[in-house]
């Protein structure tokens, strides 16, 4: 460029081809990612795909409950090839933390059963081979949530669990019986 020339406008046709790749942009990204994430609106399917709708959803980390909060911890003896179940009486979206401890290697499987539907609608949410487990757990429906181990080896094997929240009782499911026992709720303050 010579010096007695002044830097040239941009035509108008490029302008227009800028302008409207700015807006096919544009476009694309508030259907594929902002109506997805801002407001739960999934017209591309791209916000289910990139897990984008959770963030619509913005959830109250705030859950009441309709049962008074419970702790509970019970031991079980296993000699070699015995089992046992404990399963707590749980309304959907009920909460518990837990932790088992045996001191040896058990097989378990953590599972429910919808209330009134029976065994045949159990649902396993975890099995394995281990000495320890811990976590939380959100009853998917109101029924029995809990444990099931066996003790597959030649030793005796100790089981510990301690947990905290929000079921009404358990049950032990053993040597061909049940029973029930009767948890009670943590003593709250008098005014």
């Amino acid at each position: 460029m010579r010096n007695d020339e002044s830097p040239q406008a941009p035509a108008a046709r490029n302008i227009l081809i800028a302008s409207g790749i700015a807006f096919v942009v544009a476009m694309a990204v508030l259907f594929a990612a902002i109506l997805p994430a801002e407001f739960g609106a999934d017209p591309l399917g791209t916000g289910d795909l990139l897990g984008l709708t959770v963030l619509s959803r913005g959830a109250n980390p705030f859950e009441e409950q309709l049962e008074v909060h419970r702790t509970d911890s019970v031991q079980f003896v296993l000699e070699p090839f015995q089992s046992v179940e404990y399963k707590y009486l749980m309304d959907l979206d009920a909460s518990m933390v837990f932790s088992w401890v045996a001191d040896g290697e058990l097989y378990y499987d953590m599972h429910a059963e919808p209330a009134g539907l029976g065994e045949e609608f159990a649902e396993s949410f975890e099995q394995g081979d281990a000495d320890r487990r811990m976590g939380s757990f959100h009853a998917p429906f109101t029924g029995i949530h809990g444990w099931f181990w066996e003790n597959r080896t030649l030793n005796t094997i100790a089981v510990n669990l301690y947990t905290s929240g929000f079921y009404i009782n358990s049950t032990v499911f053993r040597d061909g019986g049940t029973y029930e026992r009767d948890l009670e709720p943590i003593a709250t303050a008098v005014r």
